[in-house]
């Protein structure tokens, strides 16, 4: 006689059974440590703003928003100011993200709309998180003595015959905002593409499915029904490579030339808040440090409003795309 499938399910078991005093206790452990590991983030992050801010607080008293505005950083005349560095911060996070961020959708498209197969495209996805284990001073490295070299003819050409614009406005004669832009999108490749592809994957296929069954071609479906359903991972995608581009110190500082300067053209060389910082610590006096402290902490409200941005940007995107309140 055939055993009843049915008798089989309702009948007690581990799963069936009722939480044991073991698995409440076990649980609210958990969410005590979940609770606790998220306060210790918010504690942690106050010590290091009072830390930042009690170091910056004499400059801040002394130079006051003039800082904020200031065009010089000059530790004999005890004259500091970082809009230089503001600018070369955001200009060169901006290019980053242009170029990293483009690619990086791009790549996460290749790999998850069946343009190739699924073994080849794990192969190419492990190939561009491995360009985030490359350390930044082998990428400082690699642009100085192989990207500016390549640039240069073509900064010089673009320089000559289109210098009326304001972007190829200066020669590239050296280290400059093109190839430190060029190295920084390239480091935050990775971080873009794997978080995108993750966000493509998490549509179900019968949303494609269900797109082609309209008479959509593959490129309809993909840049009107897939791309949309996928932005908020994608702009999380972009707001956490903008962060990184933010924050990046040692090729920046070996490429972007480390000159207070406010151009828009992508060949002259400028300055970042992190560069800034890792250039003169090391030979800093009290002032001086007090002012990098000063720098360090309108580095870190310039990162926390980027991110309050894109998370609002990405909120926006989930009502409207996603239809989720």
């Amino acid at each position: 006689m055939a055993s009843n499938p049915f008798q089989q399910a309702t009948s007690s078991g581990s799963v069936t059974k009722p939480p044991s005093g073991g698995d409440y206790t076990s649980d609210s452990l958990f969410r005590g440590l979940a609770y606790g590991s998220a306060f210790l983030i918010i504690i942690l992050m106050g010590y290091i703003l009072w830390e930042i801010g009690s170091q910056a607080l004499p400059a801040m008293q002394r130079y006051g928003l003039g800082f904020i505005s200031g065009m010089d950083w000059n530790p004999g005349k005890e004259e500091f100011g970082i809009l230089p560095e503001i600018w070369g911060t955001l200009y060169s996070s901006l290019l980053a993200l242009l170029l990293g961020g483009l690619f990086g959708v791009f790549i996460a498209i290749f790999l998850t709309q069946d343009f190739i197969e699924a073994r080849l495209a794990a192969v190419f996805r492990t190939i561009v998180e491995l360009l985030a284990a490359i350390p930044s001073v082998v990428y400082g490295l690699w642009g100085i003595y192989v990207l500016i070299p390549a640039l240069r003819p073509i900064a010089g050409f673009l320089h000559e015959h289109l210098g009326f614009i304001p972007l190829f406005g200066t020669s590239l004669s050296g280290p400059g905002m093109a190839p430190a832009a060029l190295v920084l999108a390239i480091m935050i490749l990775p971080t873009v593409a794997a978080i995108s592809v993750d966000a493509f994957r998490r549509i179900p296929y019968k949303v494609k499915e269900a797109a082609f069954g309209m008479g959509t071609t593959r490129w309809e479906a993909i840049l009107k029904v897939m791309l949309p359903t996928a932005s908020s991972g994608i702009l999380a995608a972009l707001v956490l490579g903008f962060g990184r581009a933010l924050g990046e110190t040692m090729a920046l500082a070996m490429l972007i030339g480390n000159v207070d300067q406010i151009s828009l053209s992508i060949f002259s060389p400028g300055n970042t808040l992190a560069s800034l910082l890792a250039s003169n610590f090391p030979e800093a006096g009290t002032l001086e440090v007090q002012s990098l402290m000063y720098a360090a902490l309108a580095l870190l409200v310039i990162t926390l409003l980027v991110n309050v941005a894109g998370l609002a940007i990405q909120q926006y995107t989930v009502r409207k795309f996603e239809g989720k309140k």
